[in-house]
């Protein structure tokens, strides 16, 4: 029935906003936001109606959730750096339907979850700074899902992005877009050091490990990746724990996958952490190479290599 006709992992910046403002800022992150720009073409080509978004701003400590109002509209400030967003405007309609239905079907394939239509909860900036760019004239309608995960298991996440395909293929009228909204490496620069670090990543060996993980996903090499990814979340200092990521590539069949990531806004430096915009192409996807649901370990980076 329906289709996922794009699916990227991205960055939301916040210095990307600070980007337009006049000041010593203004222009350095043209390549992040012109990314955003092709990728928001892309889905308009595609016939895109409305763009989920795994948003690694959104911390929730129990179930997965999904923001589906019918509609977003607002000012908004970043509680974490308010100096670089600041009263931001956003207005985007949203997909209630849609997020009811993803909920639903999360459910019944055993991964809890709780759709919000009828909330006046505004999106983090996770969803907001991409929706600035790829969306300005409010062709998309928008879902947020929770990916900053605190005590959740990557298989999980991983199940849920499967989970989330199985309804749009099978029960959506619709094409959808899903972004893992969020960097590879990310760990700040120490307090005092932002400015020096305003365009360089915090170490060589995070920024070695991210160059790496990148020519994985350009080579293809999807089960020496997902084998990695606990490890990589955590000693990576992955952002949101990467649970945007695990969704992302459930949704593309896991360590089945057979696409290639195409780099739309090369690998650059942020505040000490590492981003990039990427597209991954949509192949066929492969139920059995899913993580299993259950877990044998309690500290949130279980294994997620489980075969069904």
């Amino acid at each position: 029935m329906g289709k996922l006709a794009l699916a990227a992992k991205i960055t939301h910046v916040p210095s990307m906003y600070l980007s337009e403002l006049d000041g010593p800022r203004r222009g350095t992150r043209r390549d992040a936001i012109d990314g955003h720009i092709e990728i928001g073409r892309r889905c308009r080509e595609l016939g895109v109606d409305t763009i989920v978004v795994f948003d690694t701003h959104w911390l929730v400590n129990a179930n997965y959730h999904l923001n589906c109002a019918p509609h977003f509209k607002g000012l908004y400030t970043s509680n974490e750096l308010p100096h670089f967003i600041s009263n931001m405007p956003f207005e985007f309609p949203g997909n209630p339907d849609l997020g009811q239905l993803l909920a639903k079907v999360c459910n019944e394939h055993g991964v809890e979850t709780l759709a919000h239509h009828a909330t006046t909860l505004a999106p983090e900036y996770g969803t907001l700074v991409p929706m600035r760019y790829m969306n300005a004239d409010q062709h998309f309608k928008v879902i947020s899902v929770s990916a900053l995960c605190t005590v959740h298991y990557l298989n999980d996440s991983a199940r849920l992005g499967w989970a989330m395909r199985r309804a749009i293929e099978e029960h959506y009228d619709g094409t959808v877009a899903f972004f893992a909204s969020g960097s590879l490496s990310h760990r700040f620069a120490q307090n005092g050091l932002a400015p020096e670090y305003a365009f360089k990543i915090w170490s060589p060996f995070l920024e070695n490990l991210d160059r790496r993980v990148l020519e994985m996903w350009q080579a293809g090499e999807w089960k020496d990746f997902c084998e990695m990814l606990p490890e990589y979340a955590s000693k990576g200092h992955g952002e949101g724990f990467m649970h945007d990521t695990a969704m992302l590539l459930g949704a593309l069949g896991w360590s089945a996958y057979d696409g290639a990531a195409e780099i739309v806004t090369p690998y650059f430096g942020a505040s000490g952490t590492g981003q990039l915009n990427a597209v991954f192409p949509i192949t066929p996807q492969d139920g059995h190479a899913i993580p299993a649901a259950q877990a044998s370990r309690a500290d949130g980076y279980t294994s997620v290599a489980t075969r069904l």
